[in-house]
């Protein structure tokens, strides 16, 4: 068995992640049982440091509604209404945004900024589209676990992108419904056909606030990540990652007890949130409970071995500890699984380079320039490349 014997914490930094919707665990006497696992004591939070609330996170200011207003409610067919709104939010003259994975913005500041990230653009896109008149819904995208490494910490992401459709208008016959169009900050996953749910509006306001405290903690500003990841909580109880990052919190600050008691609760929520399993079973070795952790290790590999990013999340792991070979290996068997990925085509030059052997490193990177759609990311595989062929040529 394949056996996982780094430290690291695992973070669910949900602007591209969310989990089913599940009822909340109550105890006998209806007292919600996840009431007994916040610590307000532990974490005294400075009045002044507030946080967004619903209002604000979707709030339109003077300009958006006026630009919805002049742009966008003189077209009266729903599906010329919604296409206007697609072109202005990509159009380049218009928003002109660059995705940033870290910049967790309200609607307004999205609108404003030349950065956001999926989550952010998700949300204004929805609040746009509401001002417009538009029936317009969150779609949770399952797709495979994908990690990126922030420092000490490996954060999971998943996908949410939102579905216009025509609602249905007394005496006019239309089917209920009828999707119109799909908005979608990732098109790579718009292309592929991974199955879709539609979620809530709470939801997505607790997956907001569960990415500004997941932030927040790699950031060590405990007290502000409990607000934020408390928040998270409240919204909807049955957000799963965000009792498995308060689960996280609890133990950076050796509140252990606390935080097995809080990554169980998560993982009776969604019993797939794998990161809570991971982040349980490293508790568990901890405390010397290993023939449990064990158990956990050996279910989760089984879940894991045929996604290729998880044999992309060793390769990493192995390359952060200088276990090249290793690095190497993991990132081929990924690469065979799946061959159009940019990120382990990058991921395998970082190796080649650390091993000296260049011109491997550059025909990597020319394959992660083809398959990367984004431009923001292409600008850096390009200096990347070019760092990459001085090298060759100084050799």
């Amino acid at each position: 068995m394949l056996k996982l014997s780094y430290k690291k914490l695992f973070i669910i930094f949900s602007w591209l992640f969310i989990v089913s919707c599940q009822s909340t665990i109550a105890t006998s006497d209806n007292t919600p049982i996840y009431n007994e696992l916040y610590l307000d004591d532990e974490f005294e939070v400075d009045s002044a440091q507030s946080i967004e609330s619903e209002e604000e996170v979707f709030a339109l200011d003077d300009e958006m509604k006026l630009m919805v207003t002049e742009k966008l409610l003189s077209v009266r067919a729903p599906n010329k209404r919604a296409k206007r709104l697609l072109r202005h939010i990509f159009a380049k003259e218009n928003i002109d945004l660059a995705y940033q994975s870290a910049a967790n913005l309200t609607a307004s500041q999205a609108y404003h900024s030349q950065t956001a990230n999926c989550m952010s653009l998700t949300i204004m896109a929805y609040a746009l589209a509401k001002e417009a008149g538009l029936d317009v819904k969150f779609q949770d995208v399952k797709v495979p676990e994908y990690w990126v490494r922030n420092g000490q910490y490996n954060m999971l992401t998943g996908h949410v992108n939102l579905i216009l459709t025509e609602a249905k208008v007394p005496n006019k016959t239309v089917v209920y419904g009828r999707e119109l169009l799909q908005i979608d900050f990732d098109p790579d996953i718009y292309k592929k056909s991974f199955p879709k749910k539609v979620i809530t509006k709470n939801t997505v306001l607790a997956m907001f606030y569960n990415n500004k405290g997941a932030h927040a903690l790699v950031d060590q500003n405990y007290q502000l990540s409990y607000k934020y990841l408390k928040q998270a909580t409240l919204v909807d109880p049955s957000f799963s990652s965000a009792w498995g990052n308060l689960g996280i919190l609890y133990k950076l600050n050796d509140l252990t007890d606390f935080a097995e008691k809080t990554y169980r609760h998560a993982i009776e929520l969604d019993n797939d949130n794998l990161t809570a399993l991971t982040n349980l079973s490293l508790l568990l070795e901890d405390n010397n409970n290993l023939e449990q952790a064990r158990k956990i290790e050996k279910m989760l590999h089984d879940k894991r071995i045929k996604n290729p990013y998880y044999h992309a999340l060793l390769a990493d792991e192995a390359f952060f500890r200088g276990d090249n070979q290793k690095a190497l290996k993991h990132y081929k068997r990924a690469i065979r699984m799946d061959n159009k990925v940019h990120e382990f085509y990058f991921g395998i030059a970082k190796v080649y380079y650390a091993l000296n052997r260049i011109e491997r490193a550059e025909n990597a990177m020319n394959k992660a320039i083809a398959y990367n759609r984004a431009s923001a990311i292409e600008s850096q595989y390009l200096a990347k490349l070019n760092f990459l062929k001085d090298l060759e040529i100084d050799n």
